[in-house]
């Protein structure tokens, strides 16, 4: 009978313990938000809009044609007696991309670029004017309590209270004619002004609301109690210890304010209140194509699928953003 003896076992070799590195929230965030892929394409389509704004002046360069010149008119044979574009598929060939404009014969690739650059100018501008206002007061009634969150919560009260679309339609007019006078023509900076000033003055509420119900709940937390002990001003305790916990819901909100702002100045220009012609504009677009959408319905189809795509693109980033922050929450 033999026996079999078991070789000793060689401890194993130590082995180095793997360096663990602590991260940032914002590392985690932008971590969670890469897995994602909608929202990383969103993104992409996103920033692909933005560029195209940017660099409207470039690429119509590159192109070469601008959106004010009516080129159905300064040649023949690109528009018909009734002047809609001869070609098919309204006028779309190798020299206009998206063919021309009926009635004025301009290109309507140049035209939909400066029109994206009109629009998202102006819902970027009412969009950083909104969040800074919403910050401003809602961060303060939230923290200061008492009767200054009374007064400022009647005031967002009041302001919520106006009919929004109603509003834009009517005080319109009354914004632009106190920068020039009725009879004469209104300059298209001041349009723009005007539409810049008449969507902030009624786009901030929400946000300063949903601020101050956060700030309510962190003002009593821990360590904002321990900056008050420590001696630390309102200021150094609101930019410090209180804005850096309230990013999540400004930048969620901000990405649903955006394409809320693009909408509803295109709106304006589709009633005709808001930018007018010359100015290439979506909503302009809009009213242009509905005018002429039975002899033509190609001229509608760029405008609104640019802007489709825009807004669900938009919409899935900010869903993706919101995950991003908030990994628990339910979509």
């Amino acid at each position: 009978m033999t026996t079999t003896v078991a070789k000793p076992v060689e401890p194993a070799e130590p082995t180095e313990p793997e360096e663990v590195s602590g991260r940032s929230p914002g590392s985690l965030m932008w971590r969670r938000f890469k897995r994602d892929r909608s929202g990383v394409v969103s993104a992409c389509v996103v920033l692909f809009f933005f560029g195209v704004a940017l660099f409207a002046p470039v690429i119509a360069w590159l192109y070469g044609k601008n959106p004010y010149t009516r080129y159905g008119h300064e040649r023949e044979g690109l528009l018909n007696e009734f002047e809609y574009p001869i070609k098919p598929n309204g006028g779309i060939d190798g020299e206009f991309w998206f063919g021309l404009e009926p009635g004025q014969g301009r290109d309507v690739f140049t035209q939909l670029l400066f029109g994206i650059r009109t629009s998202l100018g102006i819902a970027v501008a009412v969009t950083l004017l909104a969040v800074v206002t919403a910050i401003l007061i809602g961060i303060a009634a939230g923290y200061l309590g008492g009767k200054a969150d009374y007064f400022l919560n009647r005031l967002i009260d009041l302001l919520m209270a106006f009919p929004n679309q109603l509003f834009f339609v009517a005080f319109m007019p009354i914004v632009a004619a106190l920068f020039v006078d009725p009879s004469e023509e209104t300059p298209t900076y001041i349009r723009v002004v005007s539409v810049v000033l008449v969507l902030w003055f009624l786009g901030w509420m929400t946000l300063a609301r949903i601020l101050r119900g956060v700030t309510l709940g962190l003002r009593e937390r821990e360590f904002v109690e321990a900056a008050k002990v420590s001696g630390a001003s309102r200021w150094r305790i609101i930019t410090r210890e209180l804005l850096p916990n309230l990013v999540t819901p400004i930048l969620v909100q901000a990405t649903i304010m955006l394409p809320n702002f693009v909408t509803t100045a295109a709106a304006l220009s589709f009633l005709g209140v808001g930018i007018m012609e010359p100015t290439p504009d979506w909503g302009r677009m809009f009213a242009r194509g509905a005018e002429v959408y039975q002899g033509d319905l190609t001229y509608m189809f760029f405008p609104a699928g640019a802007m489709v795509l825009f807004i669900v693109a938009f919409n899935l980033l900010g869903d993706s953003v919101r995950d991003a922050f908030d990994p628990k929450g339910q979509r």
